[in-house]
């Protein structure tokens, strides 16, 4: 395969490596098209994913332009030689498509192809996709195809790195989607369970206020007073969930900057003194920096909603070539042996589980009356 500059060994590890760089479906489906069409140096390229209905869920094409592609119209459907190969599941090397007996014809604005190579995308007996190239830049022999074996063994290689590619993005979809599904879940009982009952707790107070505004002037007065009390703790429970809420931005800040803008929101929105410190991070794998900001998270909202503590003190150093998160707290403590039998974690479960995912460790130190430390390390990378 070394005597065509497509086809070399650099120009196969190139794609491989390009494949696997990406998580995102669309993206993988996008790099297995342009690195097929370059690899093999064919004027077009396209991958179809087929949906259920007899159409395709997602096509990606490379060599035909945006305006091009949209003057096509919609996704092509599963017929002719495109069905045919999600059907029988085998390569198809063509000299002429317009010739096969199965082609159906393209919209006016399609491309004018002849030579043809296609090969399913298949995860054991699941076929994913179909990957389709046409047009080989070279001299064709009269009458021949210019995809050769070689081409079609190239191809074959590929499809199989794609469908290690494909079923790696879509795990990461899904993995991705659970989380999210999991922080929504969290956040929605923590509303109810902090928000929820502060304001039904407002509503009765301020319900006795009223009844008490012309018999007892002295004692509405002091209802009123812990009405504006509820108001400003609820009002503080909604911005800490809104600090969640947000987009952590870590691709684009980096940890310690959205680890510093959140902690500036939080000592701004509650009574505690809440400090950062940070001293030699360096960039860390993305799913070790979101682990970090988590539990950091996690043991913010444990110091500042139940241990009564006047300062807690963040801090982020660098070890070797990871990192140690500490949050420490001034508050009332706790024995965690007691908090374990009572069935009241304080999210302890979910921020060892942080840890561990990422090959990390966490420690808690704890006391009644000495505050709380919490402590996580990660190898970095």
């Amino acid at each position: 395969m070394s005597h065509r500059p497509g086809s070399g060994l650099a120009a196969v590890s190139t794609a491989l490596l390009a494949m696997s760089r990406r998580l995102e479906v669309r993206d993988v489906l996008k790099t297995i098209v342009a690195s097929a069409r370059e690899l093999l140096d064919a004027e077009y390229a396209a991958l179809g994913v087929p949906d259920d209905h007899g159409g395709f869920a997602q096509f990606v094409v490379d060599g035909v332009s945006d305006a091009q592609w949209k003057a096509i119209g919609p996704l092509p459907r599963q017929h002719g030689i495109l069905a045919s190969m999600l059907r029988d599941a085998k390569p198809e090397r063509l000299a002429d498509v317009r010739k096969d007996p199965r082609f159906e014809g393209w919209p006016s604005a399609h491309p004018d192809m002849s030579d043809f190579l296609g090969l399913p995308i298949k995860d054991g007996e699941e076929t994913m996709g179909a990957l389709f190239l046409a047009n080989k830049r070279c001299p064709k022999p009269q009458g021949g195809c210019g995809f050769t074996e070689e081409d079609e063994e190239l191809l074959g290689i590929l499809a199989q790195h794609a469908a290690i590619a494909l079923t790696n993005a879509r795990l990461y979809e899904r993995s991705r989607e659970l989380t999210i599904a999991e922080e929504r879940s969290r956040l929605a009982h923590e509303l109810h369970d902090a928000v929820s009952q502060k304001l039904f707790s407002l509503r009765l107070t301020a319900q006795a206020a009223a009844a008490l505004v012309d018999r007892d002037p002295a004692r509405a007065k002091g209802e009123l007073q812990q009405v504006a009390a509820l108001a400003a703790e609820a009002a503080d429970e909604l911005r800490a969930a809104v600090v969640e809420l947000r987009p952590a931005a870590l691709d684009e800040d980096g940890l310690v900057n959205t680890l510093r803008t959140q902690i500036q929101v939080l000592d701004r929105a509650h009574s505690a003194r809440v400090t950062f410190d940070t001293c030699g991070i360096r960039a860390l794998p993305a799913a070790q920096e979101e682990a970090l900001l988590r539990v950091a998270q996690e043991a913010l909202h444990n110091a500042l909603r139940h241990s009564g503590a006047a300062r807690v003190d963040v801090a982020l150093i660098r070890r070797g070539q990871g990192a140690v998160l500490s949050v420490t707290d001034d508050g009332k403590g706790f024995e965690p042996r007691t908090v374990r039998r009572a069935g009241r974690h304080l999210g302890l479960v979910s921020m060892r589980d942080r840890a561990s995912g990422v090959g990390g460790r966490l420690k808690v130190e704890s006391a009644p009356g000495r505050g709380t430390t919490v402590e996580m390390e990660v190898p970095g990378g």
